[in-house]
């Protein structure tokens, strides 16, 4: 099942971000999504940091709210990037030279990272809520550096999108 979803997410983005053109007229507060797409990153990144650290505290309790306050920051990013995608389309990388590849670099990697990190964290989600720590535990240690990598080169595309958008 964690697979079939992950499977509709990815294919509903790819078509959504290349299959299809923006909207001609999208609504102004749209343009404000991109700063709220990296700000929820940004918070994400945190929260996770902040969930390991707990854990590793013994402090079991917290990091379960934790970790579940970064799966929320994490579906509201995604909504809110479906929602400016929708209108907006793709966005294009105007820099030149080095930074060019580096962007590129970055984004594949975090595109490609995000596409792994989706089944991983909602499976690693799945081992905890059924109690199966152990294997949660063993998932956890590849999961969790996927979805900090994801959640910090997304503002890093935000910014050079920013800069060279």
């Amino acid at each position: 099942m964690i697979g079939l979803l992950s499977v509709a997410v990815l294919a509903y983005l790819f078509w959504l971000l290349y299959g299809r053109a923006g909207s001609t007229e999208p609504p102004s507060w749209t343009s404000s999504l991109p700063a709220l797409n990296a700000a929820l990153n940004a918070t994400s990144a945190v929260v996770l940091v902040s969930g390991l650290l707990a854990i590793r505290r013994g402090r079991r309790e917290l990091h379960r709210k934790l970790m579940l306050g970064a799966l929320l920051v994490a579906s509201v990013f995604l909504a809110s990037y479906v929602t400016y995608h929708h209108y907006h389309g793709d966005t294009r990388f105007q820099g030149q030279g080095p930074v060019r590849l580096f962007y590129f670099i970055v984004l594949v990697t975090h595109i490609l990272g995000s596409m792994v990190a989706l089944p991983m964290v909602l499976t690693t989600l799945f081992f905890a809520l059924t109690r199966r720590f152990e294997r949660h535990r063993r998932l956890a240690r590849f999961t969790f550096p996927l979805w900090l990598y994801v959640s910090v080169t997304g503002v890093l595309v935000f910014f050079l999108l920013s800069r060279y958008g």
